[in-house]
């Protein structure tokens, strides 16, 4: 009887500790955080379960410090600086620290970089990083050598090829020449990235690049191609209202601009687009080629 007993009370304990650890399993799956007791596990929990971002950053602190997930714990604290509005910081704090990451997490890094600058302002910071990045491309370094790299959106992660990060980094340039005024420019980025990875997005700021310019015909021409449902995306909503949005706009404007910007466009780097479309091909395949020869475009804008 007492060995029967013994049995039930060892048998009870085993259903508790498994009830109890598919619990744990259970809360960290939906709290999206990692188990463990770390300073990076206490700074997750602080960020997302907590919602004590002062706290979770603090945490970060002590987890880079101490050396735990260094690259995961950078990024997190960069990202949760962002939202206080503590931007300036969290870029310096990226600068100083990124050298104790890993290789693999560089790319990452100047991702997150760009949407700091972009946040505050910081557009030639800005302009510089994306066109380091697209240089690594056309050198055949990015991606270390592969085709497509893993990216992790909302948690998820799918599948990202060169051509479209090119074409996403491209996007954003175009929107960074916007920002500064440099019309042609943005026009020239913009053209490019829509012959790599067309999408009704990217139309829409080619769009406005042309109105700015004063080329309302042209404007309507690209316009039209997202309200005809010609490019991917074209059917969402919000590309759909934004491209009728800009047509108003452009029915709307008499005169055209007294003057466009011309400046800005750099040797060095539209020379590395002419070289790596050059190479285009499939049978040199260590260089990624992806832009057609720019220069003879930019003269035939310039005229």
């Amino acid at each position: 009887m007492e060995g029967m007993m013994s049995f039930k009370i060892s048998s009870n304990s085993t259903t508790a500790a498994t009830t109890k650890g598919k619990k744990d399993e259970l809360y960290h799956v939906i709290h999206k955080v990692p188990s463990g007791d770390t300073p990076y596990v206490r700074a997750k929990h602080a960020q997302l379960v907590e919602k004590d971002p002062e706290a979770a950053i603090v945490l970060f602190w002590k987890a880079i410090n101490a050396g735990d997930r260094v690259d995961s714990a950078l990024k997190d604290m960069a990202v949760v600086m962002k939202q206080l509005d503590r931007t300036e910081e969290a870029i310096e704090a990226v600068k100083s620290f990124r050298g104790l990451c890993s290789k693999q997490a560089q790319d990452s890094l100047d991702n997150v970089l760009i949407d700091l600058y972009k946040k505050c302002g910081k557009i030639e910071e800005q302009i510089d990083l994306l066109k380091r990045k697209l240089r690594l491309i056309y050198q055949g370094a990015a991606f270390n050598g592969r085709q497509t790299k893993t990216a992790r959106s909302h948690g998820k992660k799918f599948q990202v090829s060169v051509k479209q990060e090119t074409s996403r980094l491209l996007g954003n340039l175009g929107w960074a020449y916007m920002q500064k005024g440099n019309y042609m420019m943005a026009e020239v980025v913009y053209r490019k990235a829509q012959m790599i990875d067309p999408d009704s997005n990217k139309a829409c700021n080619l769009g406005l690049s042309l109105i700015k310019q004063g080329r309302y015909e042209d404007a309507q021409l690209v316009l039209e191609d997202v309200l005809q449902s010609r490019l991917p995306g074209a059917d969402e909503t919000k590309s759909r209202r934004r491209a009728h949005e800009l047509l108003m706009e452009l029915r709307s404007i008499h005169d055209p601009p007294e003057s466009l910007d011309l400046l800005g466009l750099d040797d060095d780097f539209v020379k590395g687009l002419e070289q790596l479309m050059n190479e285009w091909g499939p049978f040199r395949s260590k260089r990624l080629p992806i832009f057609e020869e720019i220069s003879q475009f930019r003269d035939q804008v310039a005229c």
